[in-house]
């Protein structure tokens, strides 16, 4: 029977119950699946009638069922003689280190711990005579009971065949790989699993030292031995890594630290046994979500920036904006006020009885002056802009109320970059929706870190695909340097939807460029 006459609701041994496709390798379909006996989710392997490695796949599953270590993706069954064969696995529930390093890279400490675990569980494995070789950051999870999980382990390499000739240093590269990009966020091999590929030099990828600051001289020399084998011997001293076991004898003498926080999003479960030794060491001080930036983040070895000079008098102002809010209400009233007396003075000038003169100059309407205060415009939303080609399509938009959220202490940030911007892309930056058209006259920016070049754009569209439609659909109303907290007048007000703060040139910050903007506020009329 073909893999492809199976359709989601289909149930497999009386048992197995397929609910949707998740992948499809070369005629082997994976499913997420339910074992309805257990009631537990389950991830199912089918094979295309035809497929001729349906038996290694079996047979390599039932021998990675037999490997005894915990972070090995678990088998629970396979069977090769059924009308549609199949492999059942354990679906770990978690985050990828694609989902990890979404915030950007890892201190070194968490890298080093995460893939020295994962190291460990593919030495075990090589030591049954079952191979990964298609390690990549959605393969190395951290399940969210606690534990660091490897998936494919054993199938993967059955599914594309085992007959390479040094499996041994394919998985000690593949090792190296996640090690360097948990450290500086970039995949050496080019983008895979929605991380970008690395920066390359006249040899190739440049080494994780040159990427990002603050990794020992140690670890940085054991990921390029393992990871960039063809910079061995001129970069770095030492042979090239060849083996999980020689990987996880060169991580031996590495500092590292051991668990990874748990996403707020999932009940966080006592550590699975046979897990890391270290596991459950550290407080929630340390344990924090990447996505928090309230105090230090796990994600980079800098945490917050101190607030600058003025920020007690922006946290006066700026504190639940209620005061804000009340002296608005005031002049409203004020305002209503004046307006009554004024249609009161003009109906005594028209009345007959009256014994004042009326004062010709008087008017029923009155410019605005020039000193009318301006409206303090409600943030609907905001996203980090990082729009194609050079970009991502994103830049940490999960953080982006941070910048609005009356808190000076928390803060959006952009990624953290190996140069100012100028060689890698026209710049970066938080795309503000104030919901409908705007005339902007001010933007208040509070900024960390140092000083930012910064464009503020406004427009009525942001679509965005390049550097010609940035300008027509969100041309810039304001340019210069900014450093803690600024107001920007525009010279002449732009109207606009959206309201872009454009950084052109980023700050160093502990030997990577990056953008800070604590608190910002956009006003008008």
């Amino acid at each position: 029977m073909s893999t492809f006459l199976i359709e989601p609701g289909a149930k497999l041994a009386n048992r197995y119950r397929l609910d949707h496709v998740v992948s499809e390798t070369g005629g082997a379909t994976r499913w997420k699946a339910t074992d309805e006996t257990l009631a537990r989710p389950v991830a199912v392997w089918t094979f295309a009638e035809g497929f001729p490695r349906t038996s290694e796949v079996v047979r390599a599953a039932r021998a990675t069922s037999r490997i005894p270590d915990a972070r090995v993706t678990q088998v629970f069954d396979a069977d090769d003689t059924s009308p549609v064969p199949y492999v059942v696995e354990e679906w770990v529930i978690g985050s990828s280190l694609a989902d990890l390093l979404a915030q950007g890279p890892m201190e070194p400490e968490r890298a080093a711990g995460l893939v020295a675990e994962a190291a460990e569980a593919i030495s075990a494995a090589h030591a049954q005579g079952l191979h990964h070789l298609c390690l990549s950051p959605s393969k190395l999870m951290w399940s969210s009971g606690g534990a660091v999980k490897v998936t494919g382990i054993g199938v993967d390499a059955a599914l594309l065949g085992n007959n390479v000739p040094q499996p041994g240093a394919i998985d000690a590269q593949g090792l190296g790989n996640l090690l360097y990009a948990a450290l500086t966020g970039y995949w050496p091999g080019g983008p895979q699993s929605g991380l970008p590929g690395a920066p390359q030099g006249p040899m190739g990828p440049y080494p994780p030292g040159q990427l990002r600051q603050g990794v020992s001289e140690p670890l940085a020399s054991i990921t390029t031995r393992a990871a960039l084998p063809q910079l061995v011997g001129q970069m770095v001293p030492g042979p090239p890594i060849s083996s999980p076991a020689e990987f996880c004898s060169a991580m031996a003498a590495v500092p590292r630290l051991i668990p990874l926080p748990v996403s707020p999003a999932e009940t966080a479960q006592q550590p699975e046994p046979g897990t890391s030794r270290r596991t459950g060491e550290f407080d929630a001080t340390n344990s924090q979500r990447r996505s928090s930036r309230n105090g230090s983040a796990p994600a980079r070895s800098n945490g917050a920036r101190p607030a600058p000079s003025r920020m007690d008098q922006r946290a006066t102002r700026d504190k639940g904006g209620s005061a804000k809010r009340i002296l608005i209400g005031a002049v409203a009233v004020a305002l209503f006020a004046a307006v009554v007396v004024g249609a009161w003075q003009v109906g005594s000038s028209f009345n007959p009885g009256s014994d004042e003169a009326v004062d010709p100059s008087a008017s029923t309407t009155e410019d605005e002056p020039d000193g009318a205060e301006l409206t303090v415009f409600d943030i609907n939303g905001a996203r980090g802009f990082d729009p194609m080609p050079n970009g991502d399509g994103d830049e940490h938009s999960q953080n982006a109320h941070l910048a609005f959220d009356d808190d000076p202490n928390s803060s959006w940030r952009t990624q953290g970059y190996w140069d100012p911007l100028e060689m890698q892309k026209e710049g970066v930056g938080l795309l503000l929706d104030l919901e409908s058209s705007r005339q902007v006259h001010e933007v208040d920016l509070l900024l960390s870190g140092g000083t930012h070049s910064v464009d503020i754009r406004v427009g009525d569209s942001d679509e965005v695909s390049d550097q010609e439609s940035l300008d027509a659909n969100l041309p810039t109303a304001w340019s210069g340097s900014v450093s803690g907290e600024e107001t920007l007048t525009l010279e002449e007000s732009a109207t606009g939807r959206y309201v872009l703060v454009w950084f052109t040139e980023l700050p160093e910050n502990d030997g990577e460029w990056r953008g800070t903007i604590n608190e910002v506020e956009v006003r008008g009329t």
